[in-house]
């Protein structure tokens, strides 16, 4: 979906691909039918923004094949679709049975993470819509945090200023420009704004920037607005939002929480959680550690890496940090000036709720529905 915020901007909405199964280009295009389509037509709406996930197969499939991208195009708009956003944080294996730090892999030390996010940018590039005014691409904060000696940072550095010129690059070639987004996350290199700000302050920010995540900011224990005037003051731009939102359990060592919270810990994916104390921020890399002990639970709530729906509560008396959402949604677009254009909600987490729904395209509509009824509050136009 498309809006208009009062300074003119154009903003995109859109909800992430990496729900679905899929990681070659006949499952992408499947996935389209099976969900996308279907999403758009529960919303009533003409066209819908997908934020495809391509995994590595697809990716390089695309990337070497100008009649399969010409396909993947063709099928987005025949079903009232576009792409202005990839996410190319997970490589490959997204879905698998257990996934847990393998998502972090290769990491931005590694020459693969390189190459193949520099294809998805060539794809995205490709795949936009004409009147887009540019794309963008999210990835990982450099690597987990361990290990990372200075070897791999120094690395990972060199590996940035290649995607810089590479970008550059493919803006001067197609005319399309597309920026590059590190996402902070809890437990990685770089999980917090203050830290990106000290990594990412000298880069190329015609090209490079920053995604950033509610639910990993709110995990972070981070003041919305103290986050966005602190990426603003170092410069570096909100190339993509991810409306998201954690689980946060207001007192931990309640019985009923801790049930709650128990069903949430799941063995897919990594759960890490956070309290906060005193003015410090404590964690754990995943839930089951915390439950076992790891972490204090009588010091304040805890919250919990667990991107829940944006439209529903959790089973009581857990909640979500939706109000954060909120707050950051009013920070980058309710002022006079649009401060980010590309919105996308990434709810990857329905297959392994406690209760999955019936009809997953319902409550990826429902989620949609929700972020559309803020932006709206927030004074921006749909734009038909």
């Amino acid at each position: 979906m498309r809006f208009r915020h009062p300074d003119g901007t154009p903003v995109h909405l859109a909800y992430c691909s990496n729900v679905h199964q899929a990681e070659d280009l006949e499952g992408v295009i499947g996935q389209l039918s099976r969900y996308a389509e279907p999403v758009r037509e529960r919303l009533g709406v003409d066209r819908l923004g997908i934020g495809l996930w391509l995994a590595r197969p697809a990716v390089s499939e695309l990337a070497a094949d100008a009649d399969a991208l010409a396909r993947l195009k063709a099928e987005l708009t025949a079903r009232g679709l576009e792409t202005v956003t990839l996410n190319a944080f997970p490589y490959e294996g997204f879905h698998r049975e257990v996934v847990k730090k393998d998502v972090y892999l290769p990491d931005w030390a590694d020459e693969a993470r390189l190459a193949y996010t520099l294809d998805c940018a060539r794809v995205l590039a490709a795949l936009l819509p004409d009147d887009a005014r540019r794309g963008s691409v999210s990835t990982l904060p450099l690597g987990w945090r361990t290990p990372w000696p200075r070897e791999r940072s120094d690395a990972a550095r060199r590996a940035l200023d290649r995607l810089a010129i590479g970008l550059a690059g493919l803006e001067a070639w197609t005319g399309r420009p597309v920026r590059v987004g590190f996402e902070p996350e809890p437990g990685c290199v770089v999980e917090t704004t203050e830290q990106a700000v000290r990594e990412f302050g000298g880069l190329d920010h015609e090209h490079l920037g920053i995604c950033l995540d509610a639910c990993h900011l709110a995990v972070q224990f981070e003041e919305p607005d103290e986050a966005l005037g602190r990426l603003a003051e170092g410069g570096l731009p909100v190339v993509k939002l991810q409306a998201s939102c954690a689980v946060e359990a207001p007192d931990p060592a309640d019985p009923d929480a801790r049930t709650a919270l128990r069903e949430l810990a799941e063995r897919r994916f990594l759960h890490q959680t956070r309290t906060a104390t005193h003015g410090s921020v404590k964690g754990v890399d995943d839930l089951p550690e915390a439950l076992a002990g790891a972490l204090p639970d009588d010091t304040g709530p805890w919250r919990v890496h667990f991107h829940a729906p944006l439209h529903t509560d959790p089973e009581p008396p857990l909640r979500t940090t939706a109000g954060q959402l909120t707050t950051v949604l009013d920070g980058l677009l309710g002022g006079p000036t649009a401060v980010c254009d590309h919105i996308e909600v990434e709810t990857y987490t329905w297959s392994v709720l406690p209760r999955p729904p019936a009809d997953l395209a319902e409550g990826i509509a429902a989620e949609l529905a929700w972020a559309r009824d803020r932006l709206t509050a927030l004074g921006l136009k749909e734009d038909h």
